[in-house]
């Protein structure tokens, strides 16, 4: 895995400091890259409906049968968490921006929404799954060893680094490209309308944290969209709210250390779907801008293949094909209706 995360950000360093990954922004069709972002929207979404339902063994892959109804990671602990973070957030970026033409004479109702706007939903769940990891198991006080996890440079072999590129770097690729890089600028540029946004720093970021991180056993990372999506949704909307989202995880990886697994592996995993199936439907949404049938029609044999066949390089690749061929009937279909236009007048 370290060797697959140092190939892939290599290539991806290559392909920002080159201008390549900028040129590839601009060509890519908008209505491939939403295919890709719905894909995986749905597959979070779809993930984190397995999750809420289903007791998972994620050691093993595999789901452990229905999970109950009611308990410290039940079915209606999940669903309370659900209705709050849509009371609060809306169906949208937040019902701050719904409008109601009526505010003017209900300055208390105004004065409620406001209130209810600004609770920082996802925040105050992950609190309440905290709260919950150390009801589940109260012995985690005690096996607490504070301070930071030991970091040692990480020994690669020659089979290592071929396994890495073969079965995890050419897979990869095609979709660090395309959700990673460019699907994460097509995004920031709808959600923030205006601003322009780098391909070039967004690709030589995520290629060097990956070259640095892990040659001492950091596990493979990037911009994924679905992360932005989530951020955005549940009110993140500057670069300070990121800055801060850092540095509190260096400080728990440096007062905690791998201490900090302990609890997250008693984290109530439908409240961890909960928070994952709002992301997901978030970044899905991004499809809203596809107005024409062919951008819809795109996107979807984009999406379709990239589900069912588990591949977004797959997807991609049937996506660009169907854009071609539709842009090619369109222009046979101009040079005949210019040819037909004399034998009509004559």
């Amino acid at each position: 895995m370290m060797a697959a995360g140092i190939c892939t950000g290599g290539i991806l360093l290559v392909l920002g400091v080159t201008g390549l990954m900028q040129l590839a922004y601009k060509l890519i069709p908008l209505p491939v890259v939403r295919g890709i972002q719905v894909s995986q929207g749905l597959a979070f979404a779809m993930s984190a409906v397995k999750y809420i339902r289903k007791v998972q063994d994620f050691s093993k892959s595999k789901t452990k049968g229905e999970r109950p109804w009611l308990g410290l990671d039940g079915l209606v602990l999940a669903l309370v968490c659900a209705c709050f973070i849509i009371v609060v957030n809306g169906g949208g970026a937040g019902i701050e921006n719904e409008i109601d033409h009526h505010e003017e004479i209900r300055p208390i109702r105004r004065r409620l929404r406001k209130i209810i706007s600004s609770l920082p939903s996802a925040f105050i769940v992950f609190l309440l799954g905290l709260v919950l990891a150390f009801i589940r198991r109260p012995e985690l006080v005690k096996d607490f060893q504070f301070g930071p996890s030991s970091i040692g440079f990480v020994n690669i072999s020659k089979n290592s680094w071929k396994q890495g590129f073969l079965k995890g770097t050419i897979p990869q690729l095609p979709l660090s490209v395309l959700n990673s890089v460019i699907a994460v600028c097509k995004l920031s540029s709808d959600l923030f309308p205006g601003k322009d946004f780098s391909a070039t720093s967004v690709s030589v970021t995520v290629g060097l944290m990956n070259l640095v991180g892990c040659w001492f056993g950091a596990m493979p990372c990037c911009h994924g969209a679905g992360g932005l999506a989530g951020q955005f949704k549940f009110g993140g909307r500057s670069g300070g709210c990121v800055a801060l989202l850092g540095a509190a995880k260096m400080v728990l990886g440096l007062v905690l250390g791998s201490s900090l697994v302990m609890v997250l592996d008693q984290f109530p995993v439908g409240v961890l779907g909960v928070l994952l199936l709002f992301a997901g439907v978030e970044l899905a949404m991004a499809c809203r801008d596809m107005n024409s049938k062919e951008q819809s029609f795109v996107m979807l044999i984009c999406t379709a293949v990239s589900l069912v066949g588990s591949s977004a390089a797959l997807g991609f690749v049937c996506g660009i094909v169907v854009h071609l061929l539709l842009k090619l009937r369109s222009c046979t279909k101009d040079e005949a209706c210019s040819t037909s236009i004399p034998c009509i007048r004559a």
